[in-house]
């Protein structure tokens, strides 16, 4: 992956002038604070909980593991969408007109956030598109660029789909960004919804698997570089994702600017409390604006009080792949199996 050039000290400065302390890029700051959240996203105790979890009640996050095995085989091609999507002369049937497009999360690419849910989904009868945004081509680590400029690309994505399936509207389903932020601003700003005329909306439902919605402190980490005045280094070394999902970030505060959620499209949350990326984790949650969306608010433990997904094992949780197939199709829903049981990719337990 290639990052930035990390700038020192402000360019061109007069001899014996110190530079303004707010732009200084302190290295070693910089770097401590992006492989703590490095460590936060990877590490995981033997039993598969996260270290900030382990000894405390409950089982382990099974997801977790899973969800590092797909990374780590996404490395020698991170293009290659996941398996079963991306099939362009897919027809939607009549069962399910629309299609799904799944939308990765931050540090994360399209075959490593959905190497479960894609096959799951096709297997159900669903045509599924599954892009990577936020990154050139061969970063194995994406969703890194600014939330504008990826809303764009998602733009682009669905129009492509739309056009190919022959469909008038798609389902979102995404992860962590992917599931909050990204799409949220591709409906507001970037053609997914009229809000004027919701028939002609883009997107039916937006379903949002760990969703950073309203910012995060990333367990202290984000306020912590703010207090120090890293975020902006950190950001130039990381990627602008990472400051755009600040709490009280621009992005954020013109997403939040008249409410959350559009005219015409339903809007379904799957929250977990134990998620150390995007914290609070009450900040996941939705509010629906003034006559705007339909909005339904899960958490993962309210359904299985014993769940003990974290953040990036969301995506590969028995429980969450049940809870995103009854979003998707309320007819034919179930209620999970909360039995310990891993379930193979694509396939369910209960």
């Amino acid at each position: 992956m290639q990052v930035p050039h990390l700038r020192t000290t402000e360019p061109d400065l007069p001899a014996g002038r110190r530079p303004r302390s707010g732009r200084v890029f302190r290295r070693p700051a910089v770097l401590t604070a992006l492989g703590l959240l490095l460590a936060l996203v990877v590490a995981s105790a033997p039993d598969g909980r996260s270290p900030l979890t382990a000894g405390s009640a409950g089982g382990p996050d099974t997801g977790h593991p899973r969800w590092k095995r797909a990374f780590l085989a996404s490395v020698d091609h991170p293009d290659a969408p996941p398996p079963r999507a991306n099939d362009w002369n897919c027809e939607p049937a009549a069962r399910h007109p629309r299609p799904v497009v799944l939308v990765h999360g931050t540090y994360e690419n399209a075959s490593s956030n959905w190497n479960a849910l894609s096959p799951r989904l096709r297997a159900e009868g669903y045509c599924v598109f599954a892009g990577n945004f936020g990154a050139p081509r061969g970063d194995v680590v994406k969703g890194r660029a600014a939330i504008p400029d990826s809303a764009e690309e998602v733009a682009r994505f669905v129009d492509r789909v739309l056009d190919r399936t022959g469909a008038r509207q798609v389902d979102l389903v995404g992860h962590s960004q992917g599931g909050g932020i990204l799409p949220r601003y591709y409906l507001k700003f970037a053609g997914g919804a009229d809000q004027d005329e919701p028939a002609r909306n883009k997107v039916h439902h937006l379903i949002g698997i760990s969703p950073a919605n309203h910012g995060s402190t990333v367990s202290g980490l984000a306020t912590l570089a703010q207090r120090l005045h890293i975020l902006a280094p950190v950001a130039e070394f990381g990627g602008q994702a990472l400051a755009d999902q600040t709490i009280g970030s621009a992005v954020n505060r013109r997403l939040d600017a008249g409410g959350d959620t559009v005219r015409g499209v339903r809007y379904t949350t799957l929250v977990t409390r134990w998620d150390r990326i995007v914290t609070p984790y009450e900040r996941q949650y939705l509010r629906p604006g003034p006559s705007a969306g339909q909005v339904a608010n899960i958490t993962v433990q309210d359904v299985c009080p014993q769940d003990r997904t974290g953040h990036m094992g969301s995506p590969y949780d028995p429980v969450v792949l049940r809870l995103v197939s009854n979003a998707l199709d309320p007819a034919t829903a179930r209620r999970p199996d909360c039995g310990p049981t891993e379930a193979a990719p694509g396939r369910d337990p209960s």
